[in-house]
Formats: C-alpha cells, structure tokens, sequence
C-alpha cells in the first residue's frame, strides 16, 4: 500500500511539472504572437509609403504598363512562397497549409519556409526549390526576407517562374485560415488610386520604380511572414490550451486515486490496529 501511494504522489508530481512546461509554452507564444500582431501594424504602414510613392512616380507616365507591370500576373510559370510551421506542439498547423494547395501547382517551383513545416511537406513529396527556417523573434524576418527575395530573383533570372504567389496561415477572430495572394510581378495599375501629384527625381522613372517595386514586395514577404509568424504561435497556445484540460482532467483523476489509496492505507492501518489490541487482549 505504501508504494502504490508513493507511486500515485510521483505520478501527480509529473504531471503538476508537465502542465508548468505547458504553461510556459503556452506564455510564450502568446507574447509572440502579440508582438508579431503589433509589428504587422507597423510592415503595413511601411508598404503604404511604397505604394505611395510608387503612385507618385506613375503619374509621371502617360501608362502604367511597363516592364515591371502585367495586366495577368497569373500568367506564365507560378512560382509559390510557403510558410509553414517552424516548430512542434502547433497541432495540424502546416497541415492545413498544404491542404490548401491546389492540385495545378507546379511544386517544382515552391518556396518554403518553416523546419516544422518541411519534414510535413517531404512526408508529402514535396521537395522545395528552396527552403529556409522561420526565425525564432520576429527581428529576424526581414533578414529572412532579404534571402527570400534572393532565391525569388535568382528563379526569375533562370526563366524557372514568371510571376510568385505567397500562401499562409492567418488568425483571425480566433479562428486559422489560409490566404494566398500574388506577390510578384506587380500590377502597377493598382496604385492609380494613391497618385497625389508628381514628385521631384534625378532617377529615370523605370529605374526608380523598379526599385521601389523591390522595396514593397519586400515589405509584402514581411508582412506575410509576421502574420504566419503569429498564427503559428496561436496555433500553439490553442494546442497547449487544449493539452492543459487534458493535464488538469488528469490531475484530478490520479488526486481522487490518491484520496482513495490514502483512504485505504489509514483503513488499513486502524484495522491493524485493532486486530493488534485484540490479540493482545485475548493473550493477556
């Protein structure tokens, strides 16, 4: 009897230290999350100072279709930036990306993001043209942006993708879902509506929005990064919300099964007892 309560007391210890874990866990990715939310904020009002001045340079043309605009940028080869989970305990996290991907994606050309999120994707058959890690603080995404812009350029240059669409997960209301969206190339026709007047340059105009064009799909990679970024963790304080009921569920079981041994051993005890007073009753 003494064992089995030592047993169910080292049980219930285990148990308390896992759900600490499961909170910590649970903390910290809710502090991710809430800063990649914040920083989303910040990437958006960077791209619209892009697009702004992306606007101003077009009214000096007489059109927008220039080499760096398409009036189909679904056309030719699509090539398509993935972000999937970068670590573990997220549930079907990288799952429900990959789901998402339509059956006319030539997977040849796919960008991934996330360690996680690979092994899932190499379990499917899918082998990226490139891959990376997601960073684990949200300061190192542009840097991861910058080596995502790299590869997309180098594919561009090698004739394999005409034109990229980004895919991630999102949250919100409380609930995943993914989006997709074209990144690259840019449909200049787009920013008519931000044209305020024309601004003074020294860059002829081609020149100059192509380098603003870099500039906001970068900023575009961010934002889609932060808001993966987000998700992830999100879906990471659903998991541990959900293992913390199953511990706490648990807990209360093997505490009831503690009770109970604790019960029988003092019953135990007192039986003992009694018999022992009776015996020497009778031998006295």
């Amino acid at each position: 009897m003494t064992r089995q309560l030592a047993d169910v007391s080292a049980r219930i210890e285990g148990i308390r230290q896992l759900g600490a874990v499961v909170n910590a866990m649970k903390g910290i990715a809710a502090a991710r999350a809430h800063t990649a939310r914040t920083q989303v904020d910040a990437v958006d009002s960077y791209a619209r100072t892009f697009a702004t001045a992306i606007s101003s340079v077009l009214i000096q043309q007489e059109t927008s279709n220039t080499a760096t605009s398409s009036s189909d940028p679904g056309a030719g080869k699509i090539g398509l930036l993935v972000f999937l989970a970068e670590q573990g305990f997220a549930g079907a996290f990288s799952e429900r990306v990959l789901d998402s991907i339509s059956d006319e994606t030539d997977l040849a050309n796919t960008f991934l993001v996330g360690s996680r999120g690979l092994s899932v994707a190499a379990a499917r058959g899918i082998v990226p043209a490139w891959s990376a890690a997601m960073p684990s603080h949200t300061l190192g995404i542009p840097k991861l942006s910058d080596g995502i812009i790299k590869a997309i350029y180098q594919a561009v240059d090698e004739s394999r993708i005409d034109s990229l669409d980004v895919m991630h997960a999102s949250w919100p209301s409380g609930r995943p879902q993914v989006e997709r969206q074209t990144l690259f190339p840019i449909n200049l026709e787009d920013f008519q509506s931000e044209a305020t007047e024309p601004p003074l340059t020294q860059l002829p105009a081609d020149i100059l929005l192509a380098s603003l064009s870099a500039d906001y799909v970068h900023a575009l990679i961010c934002k889609a990064a932060l808001h993966a970024f987000a998700a992830e963790n999100e879906a990471r304080m659903e998991a541990m919300s959900a293992a913390g009921s199953q511990i706490a569920r648990e807990l209360d079981v093997f505490q009831a099964t503690l009770r109970r041994v604790r019960q029988e051993a003092i019953t135990a005890e007192i039986i003992e007892l009694g018999t022992g007073v009776a015996v020497a009753h009778d031998t006295g």
